[in-house]
């Protein structure tokens, strides 16, 4: 049986595309998982299962919430050791930072570093983002809100089926303590 976080893509984001998460709950436990659990009203949830692998639970959740709720939702399906590894290997302090300061955008796959090869990190100083694995770390002193450059981030061309979603720090690390029956 493994631990798993998923990770659900632009709902309940200013009154459009609403999925309550006692829907999401009843969802997941409809698919045959236990131990399910929410974290907040943005879109994670917390299941264990004893079939399938990352992507194919993801994409089986994904259809089922459009089936069940009438829309598409992106959805991430990400198992503990690799949300402890992505938390573990944050290249910045985080012990030393506000969360609000430091977020993590999980991708769907791989990410080629030229993707961002057109962003002068040294104009955005003293921002900073580093590659992980299928992860992208970044570290905005003054919030997401302020951020320059996740602003420039956010401008990059996409990659043709490749999912993103981001997560703050206090969220990030949430769901490794929420995952952590694995252990």
């Amino acid at each position: 049986m493994t631990t798993y976080a998923a990770l659900l893509r632009g709902i309940n984001v200013g009154g459009a595309r609403k999925l309550p998460m006692a829907d999401l709950r009843s969802l997941l436990t409809g698919l045959g998982h236990t131990g399910v659990r929410t974290y907040l009203q943005s879109g994670q949830a917390v299941f264990t299962s004893t079939r399938g692998e990352e992507a194919s639970l993801a994409a089986e959740l994904s259809r089922a919430i459009e089936e069940r709720f009438g829309f598409p939702v992106d959805v991430l399906v990400r198992a503990h050791a690799y949300l402890k590894a992505v938390a573990e290997n944050c290249p910045f302090p985080a012990a030393e930072l506000a969360a609000r300061q430091l977020h993590v955008t999980y991708y769907s796959g791989p990410v080629a570093p030229d993707r961002y090869a057109d962003i002068d990190q040294t104009a955005h100083l003293p921002e900073e983002f580093r590659l992980g694995d299928r992860c992208l770390y970044l570290y905005a002193p003054d919030g997401l809100g302020r951020s320059k450059l996740a602003e420039a981030l956010g401008r990059t061309r996409p990659t043709k089926g490749l999912i993103a979603t981001s997560r703050n720090w206090n969220t990030v690390v949430k769901l490794v303590e929420l995952t952590a029956q694995d252990e």
